[in-house]
């Protein structure tokens, strides 16, 4: 049943995380005199007006892509709701703990500079809504399987 609501939210929260790649962490933070943009892949520098990769985040990139494809894979376990029940709790607690390793690559980088509100990137915001996905998702399997165990004690 591909067609469930919990489905789509499934989707919408692993597209949340894949939307990584392209939006950025933090854009435009002066640090040691040069304007870096931080993404899930590594940390862009502005050398001649050009965006330069100057560093990579090898365990980072893969790190998203892995935890991208779990709303994928939970989809398709719809015929178990227990398991896509626990499943979506694992995944949260996954996010949560993928959004901290996020959090301190970006720290790293910017060591003691604070970044300001106009710094921040759409990137930030993307890990808090694929949990918020998830939790719709899993909402919404708990009703279905509150719905099969009363049709259950009807028969």
């Amino acid at each position: 049943m591909l067609q469930r609501i919990q489905s789509i939210y499934l989707l919408l929260a692993g597209l949340a995380i894949f939307a990584l790649f392209l939006f950025p962490l933090v854009h435009g933070a002066i640090v040691d005199g040069k304007s870096l943009t931080i993404m899930v892949t590594g940390v862009f520098q502005e050398v001649n007006g050009q965006q330069t990769h100057t560093q990579f985040f090898t365990a980072l990139t893969a790190a998203t892509a892995v935890v991208g494809i779990i709303p994928f894979i939970i989809i398709f376990l719809y015929k178990n709701r227990k398991q896509q029940i626990a499943l979506c709790y694992s995944a949260i607690l996954v996010i949560i703990g993928y959004s901290f390793w996020m959090s301190q690559a970006a720290k790293r980088v910017m060591g003691d500079t604070q970044i300001d509100t106009h710094n921040w990137g759409i990137g930030l915001l993307l890990s808090t809504a694929s949990i918020i996905f998830l939790i719709f998702a899993l909402k919404a399997v708990q009703r279905d399987e509150k719905l099969v165990k009363s049709a259950d004690r009807l028969r």
